[in-house]
């Protein structure tokens, strides 16, 4: 499965749907995700910590818990085809460039073979966009 990173903070922090994805991320033997995802994972949690929705006990615990998850993550490199890809994803879908760049990774990982592979996703419009790429999107 690829992982977006709307998919993976509520892994790392209590969320209503923090019981599902730890579930599937369980379940996932490989996880795989776009380069940059660990720091966009730590923007969001930085970002909650600093609106005082995260104590700095819970900050540290998730900055932990991610550091582990990268430790046994695949990881999809930073490539002229990802950025190639990306820009045509923002000529096709109304993404932000972050998420661009992330269902790039997705697309150059599976070898634009998409059907069949799990995109891991919470981002409604990324979700839309994956879906028409050609991915199962999960969760339902």
């Amino acid at each position: 499965m690829f992982w977006d990173s709307s998919a993976v903070v509520p892994i790392l922090v209590p969320d209503t749907r923090s019981t599902t994805l730890a579930a599937l991320l369980r379940s996932d033997p490989e996880p795989v995700f776009w380069w940059a995802s660990p720091v966009e994972c730590q923007s969001a949690l930085h970002r909650q910590h600093r609106e005082d929705a995260l104590p700095r006990t819970v900050l540290s615990e998730a900055l932990a818990r991610l550091q582990a998850l990268a430790e046994d993550a695949d990881f999809v490199a930073p490539t002229n085809r990802v950025r190639e890809r990306a820009a045509r994803l923002l000529a096709a879908h109304p993404l932000r460039a972050a998420d661009a760049l992330q269902l790039a990774a997705a697309l150059v990982w599976c070898d634009e073979a998409p059907q069949g592979i799990s995109f891991v996703c919470l981002d409604e419009r990324l979700r839309g966009a994956a879906r028409r790429e050609g991915f199962g999107v999960t969760p339902v």
